[in-house]
């Protein structure tokens, strides 16, 4: 069984129909969570993901779109927040408040969290990583640093993904993971997508300028 790997969309939909079409043929998806947030097409986002009936967990702008709170989020993030929570519908806000904080999928041999599984809002990056993040799960899947990496351990996986919709880790490319169950293999993926398009939808929806031209250079 293969599953495909996704997480911090961010509601950038050209970025997530890029993934999607470049991604090979899987048995199943997960997502680490954050489809909205920053980008200009929240509604777009949570409707792929629903209707794709994407296995999901709360991301911390998931979060606060869905309950109405910025947290400490400087003034791109908190601007795209605002930006959702104008946009989302009745319907995609109920969806987004019902995500859980965590999930497991494939008979539980996949855990998926956001941050981490003590702390959904906790950065973990990749020195952070360590076989005592697992449980009984095969494969640990988290998000929210937007950095691509994992580690196999006796214990099993850990792995972040990246960020399909805002990646962090110097690669503006789209990124995403499959994952072989059978095999216990990682192949990272990354996708190229129009840039330009986006940085221009940011603008014509009078979002922060930098939420799209930050994305140039995978920061």
């Amino acid at each position: 069984m293969t599953i495909g790997v996704i997480a911090d969309v961010h509601g950038n939909r050209v970025a997530l129909e890029a993934v999607l079409g470049d991604m090979p043929a899987v048995d199943g998806l997960v997502c680490a969570g954050d489809v909205v947030g920053y980008n200009p097409w929240p509604g777009a986002c949570v409707e792929t993901v629903r209707e794709r009936e994407i296995p999901t967990v709360m991301g911390n702008h998931d979060r606060a779109v869905a309950t109405g709170t910025s947290f400490s989020f400087n003034s791109m993030a908190g601007a795209g927040v605002a930006y959702a929570r104008e946009q989302l519908d009745d319907e995609q806000l109920a969806w987004l408040a019902d995500l859980p904080d965590e999930r497991t999928e494939c008979d539980g041999r996949v855990k998926i969290v956001h941050g981490h599984p003590d702390d959904p809002d906790r950065y973990t990056y990749p020195d952070m990583f360590g076989a005592d993040m697992l449980g009984d799960e095969d494969v640990l899947v988290l998000g929210h640093t937007h950095v691509q990496h994992y580690e196999s351990y006796d214990e099993g996986i850990v792995l972040n993904p990246g960020s399909v919709g805002q990646p962090r880790d110097g690669d503006p490319r789209a990124a995403y993971a499959t994952v072989d169950l059978e095999a216990m293999n990682v192949t990272e993926h990354r996708v190229e997508y129009d840039i330009e398009t986006v940085e221009r939808a940011v603008s014509e929806a009078g979002l922060p300028e930098k939420i799209g031209s930050r994305l140039r250079k995978g920061r």
